[in-house]
């Protein structure tokens, strides 16, 4: 499928539209807060606290007078910097995990079939949690912790799908013309199983943002210094009996963010899937919304011959 066309295709579905736009304005908002924000979101002010939502502060203000505005804003940098780089290493991860556990000898592929079990067992969060408590508080600690524990799964779901090209005919031929290891990798195996690849990476991300969000809560996460929406969500939580709107704004944008990478992964699946485009483009018309060719004309039957 052609770039113009998956993007039709991918903005035609409500899911892809609604994902592409918010993450594109997380992160449009990620790179202005960079350079600018409405406030500065770590200035204290205790005559200004608890500011019932204004033009000055829109979202309100803390218990110190910090607008809630501005540490929203600036916290999407967090989170962008935190879902890409988890992204990343799961990416690097499960690629290098399911080529070693479907391209090399059988020794090899049955050793990396037992540790991708074992990691397996190990939940994400755990992992984020343990790496924390030994190392200290950091985002490196999450963006590692996700990227592990989510490059297996990614590795243990695509293993089976690249075995399964890496047997097809035109794979074969491809090695018996000299092809190496890392181009079939490369122009065969990935663009086939690049549907459920997306699918597990989106949500990495979305546990990635999950996580640095419950870490920081914690107390684990981001650093004081650095605006995180779960740190926020901590800060507010302790007066959530006084003033329970507070906490609306980084529960929103945590519960967005998430939602949106989740159906994001799956318009992409579905948009670069041809037997999901045609099973979904609606009975008698293709799913790209073009005109179906016409009906051939029956063909004629000789009198009193039944066809």
């Amino acid at each position: 499928m052609r770039r113009g066309a998956f993007v039709r295709e991918l903005l035609r579905r409500p899911q892809g539209l609604f994902g592409v736009g918010w993450l594109a304005l997380v992160v449009l908002s990620a790179l202005v807060s960079l350079f600018w924000t409405p406030l500065d979101p770590f200035e204290t002010d205790p005559y200004s606290a608890w500011l019932t939502p204004s033009l000055a502060h829109p979202f309100g203000t803390d218990s110190v007078g910090r607008d809630i505005f501005s540490y929203v804003f600036a916290a999407t940098g967090t989170t962008v910097v935190v879902a890409v780089a988890s992204g990343v290493v799961a990416t690097v991860v499960g690629v290098g995990l399911a080529a070693l556990g479907s391209l090399t000898s059988r020794w090899v592929r049955e050793s990396v079939a037992v540790l991708i079990d074992v990691l397996v067992a190990f939940p994400t969060l755990l992992i984020a949690m343990a790496l924390a408590a030994a190392f200290g508080g950091s985002l490196t600690v999450v963006v590692v912790a996700v990227g592990i524990g989510y490059g297996v799964t990614i590795a243990r779901v695509s293993r089976s799908e690249i075995r399964q090209v890496a047997r097809t005919d035109y794979v074969l031929a491809a090695r018996a013309n000299g092809l190496g290891t890392g181009a079939v990798l490369r122009r065969h195996l990935l663009p086939n199983v690049a549907p459920v690849f997306v699918v597990q990476l989106s949500l990495s991300m979305a546990t990635s943002v999950l996580a640095e969000a419950g870490l920081s809560f914690l107390g684990y996460g981001a650093p004081a210094n650095t605006a995180s929406w779960g740190r926020l969500l901590s800060d507010l939580q302790k007066f959530i009996g006084v003033h329970p709107g507070s906490v609306v704004w980084p529960g929103l944008a945590i519960t967005l963010t998430v939602l949106a990478l989740n159906l994001l992964g799956d318009a992409v699946r579905d948009a670069s899937d041809p037997r999901l485009r045609s099973r979904r483009g609606g009975r008698g018309r293709p799913a790209d919304g073009s005109t179906p060719p016409p009906a051939a004309p029956p063909r004629p039957v000789a009198p009193g011959v039944v066809s």
